[in-house]
C-alpha cells in the first residue's frame, strides 16, 4: 500500500501564475540562465519574480539578490510592499521557512541554508566580494548598469541566472540589453504590451489619459515603447534629435587635435570624465570614462590619462578641484595634479537651471562616438527631475543617482567650452592715384 507524501509547504506559496507570465519561468525551469521581460505597468514583474527567487531558494542553496534602482526604492516596492490584493509581497516566504529577517539589510535567511537580499544599485559596493547564484535586476532601464557588469563575472563562473525586469526609459542601457538578448539563443527576451496581457483594459488606459497623462508616457508604460524619452528627462530629447541628426556614429580621434577633458569629481560618488575635440565649430565627444573606490583620488585618473595616445589641450573641472578630499598629504586636488603635469582650469560657478540650460544648448554642437561615450551618454539620457505625488510635479533640482556623475561632467563642458572664434578680417579699401579717375579695390 502506497502512500502519498504529506508537505507542510508548497513553493511558491500562494502564488499562481497568469497565463502571459508562464512562458518566462517555463523558459527558466528549462534551464536558460539569462532572461529579459519587458513588461508593461502593473503586469505583475515583482510578484512573478519574487515568487521564482523563492522556488529558487529551495532548488539550490545559496545568496539571492533582487536589486532596484535603490535602496529606499527596494524596502518600499518590495520589502513593505503590497499586491493589489493587500497581501505582502515578501509573505510568499511564509514564516515557517525563515530562520531570520533583518530590516535594515533587507534580508532574509531562510531554514534551508538560503538567503535572500533586497540591494540598491546605487550602492553596489555594499554587496561586492559576496557571491550570489540568482539576481532579479528590477526597473533595470533605471538602474546603475554597473551593477551587472559586478554581477555577471560571478554569476558566469557559479552558474547562476540573472532576470531583468522593467518598463522602457528610452534608448538607454534597456533597450541595448534587450535588442541583445533578443538574437541570444542562450537569453530569453519578451515584450508584454497591454494588448498581450489584457491585464489592464483599454477602458483603464483611457481613464489614464482622461486624468492628465500624456500619450508618450501611455506608450512607454503601457505598450512598451522606446521610442519615447524618460519621464522628466533633463537631456532625453536633446538626444533624441542627436540620434535622429546622426550625431551619435563612429567618432574617430583626429591626432593633429589635441584633446581636452571635462570633469566631475567624486569622493564618494564617482568621478566622470568627457573627452573632446574642436574640430571646427563642431565638438566631437571621442571618449568617457568613470571610475570609483576607496581611496581613489586624482593622481589615480591622471595615471589613467597618461596612458591613453591622445596629445592633450587644456583640463577642466568644478570648484571643488580646490577642495583636499580628493587628493593626499593635505594638498589640493589642483595643487596634486599639478606636481604631476596636469594643469586644471575651473569652470565659473553656476546655478544648476543655468547650468542645465548650458547643457541643453550645447548638445546641440555635440558629435558622439557610439561605443566609446555608451555610458556617458546612458547617463545623459537617464539624468531626470522625480516626479513628486504629493505636489503633483516635478521635483525642482534633477534626481541624485548614478546618471548624476556624467551628466555634472557634461555641464561642466557646457559652462566652460569656449570656441577661439578668429577674428573677421577687417575690409580695406586701397586708393590708387593715376591720370584716370580714382579706383579702388575692395580686400578681404
Amino acid at each position: 500500500m502506497s502512500t502519498q507524501p504529506k508537505y507542510d509547504l508548497i513553493i511558491p506559496y500562494r502564488y499562481t501564475p497568469r497565463p502571459y507570465q508562464l512562458p518566462i519561468l517555463k523558459a527558466l525551469d528549462s534551464g536558460i540562465k539569462r532572461a529579459v521581460a519587458v513588461w508593461h505597468r502593473r503586469a505583475g514583474k515583482e510578484k512573478t519574480f519574487i515568487n521564482y527567487v523563492a522556488k529558487s531558494c529551495f532548488q539550490r542553496i545559496g545568496t539571492y539578490f533582487y536589486l532596484f534602482p535603490t535602496y529606499t526604492q527596494a524596502k518600499k516596492v518590495l520589502w513593505d510592499g503590497r499586491d493589489k490584493d493587500g497581501f505582502p509581497f515578501m509573505a510568499h516566504f511564509p514564516k515557517e521557512i525563515v530562520a531570520k529577517r533583518n530590516e535594515s539589510d533587507l534580508r532574509m535567511e531562510l531554514i534551508n541554508g538560503s538567503a535572500v537580499q533586497l540591494v540598491g544599485s546605487d550602492n553596489i559596493d555594499s554587496v561586492l566580494g559576496t557571491n550570489p547564484i540568482g539576481c532579479v535586476f528590477s526597473e533595470y532601464a533605471l538602474q546603475d548598469p554597473r551593477a551587472w557588469d559586478y554581477m555577471r563575472p560571478i554569476l558566469r563562473e557559479n552558474g547562476g541566472w540573472a532576470i531583468f525586469d522593467y518598463t522602457p526609459r528610452g534608448k538607454n542601457h534597456g533597450l541595448s540589453l534587450y535588442q541583445m538578448a533578443k538574437t541570444n539563443p542562450d537569453w530569453y527576451a519578451e515584450i508584454l504590451t497591454v494588448e498581450d496581457t489584457q491585464a489592464l483594459s483599454l477602458a483603464d488606459i483611457q481613464a489614464e489619459r482622461v486624468a492628465g497623462m500624456s500619450e508618450e508616457l501611455i506608450q512607454q508604460e503601457f505598450y512598451c515603447s522606446f521610442e519615447g524619452v524618460l519621464s522628466g528627462a533633463v537631456f532625453g530629447k536633446a538626444m533624441q534629435e542627436a540620434e535622429r541628426a546622426g550625431r551619435i556614429c563612429g567618432v574617430p580621434w583626429q591626432p593633429e587635435f589635441p584633446v581636452h577633458t571635462w570633469w566631475d569629481i567624486g569622493t564618494k560618488d564617482p568621478t566622470a570624465i568627457w573627452f573632446t575635440q574642436d574640430i571646427g565649430r563642431e565638438v566631437h565627444v571621442i571618449d568617457y570614462y568613470e571610475n570609483s573606490g576607496v581611496g581613489v583620488g586624482v593622481d589615480y585618473y591622471i595615471n589613467h590619462l597618461q596612458k591613453l595616445p591622445y596629445t592633450w589641450g587644456t583640463h577642466h573641472g568644478p570648484h571643488d578641484l580646490e577642495a583636499h578630499q580628493f587628493a593626499a598629504n593635505g594638498k589640493s586636488t589642483l595643487e596634486v595634479a599639478a606636481a604631476l603635469g596636469f594643469g586644471f582650469t575651473v569652470t565659473d560657478r553656476l546655478s544648476k537651471q543655468a547650468q542645465l540650460d548650458a547643457g541643453r544648448a550645447f548638445l546641440q554642437r555635440c558629435w558622439f562616438d557610439r561605443v566609446k561615450t555608451e555610458r556617458g551618454r546612458d547617463a545623459l539620457v537617464s539624468y531626470h527631475f522625480q516626479w513628486d505625488d504629493r505636489r503633483k510635479a516635478f521635483a525642482d533640482v534633477p534626481y541624485h543617482d548614478w546618471s548624476s556623475n556624467g551628466a555634472d561632467a557634461f555641464m561642466q563642458l557646457a559652462v566652460g567650452h569656449k570656441f577661439a572664434i578668429p577674428k573677421p578680417k577687417a575690409i580695406v579699401e586701397v586708393v590708387q592715384y593715376s591720370k584716370d579717375e580714382e579706383s579702388s579695390m575692395w580686400m578681404g
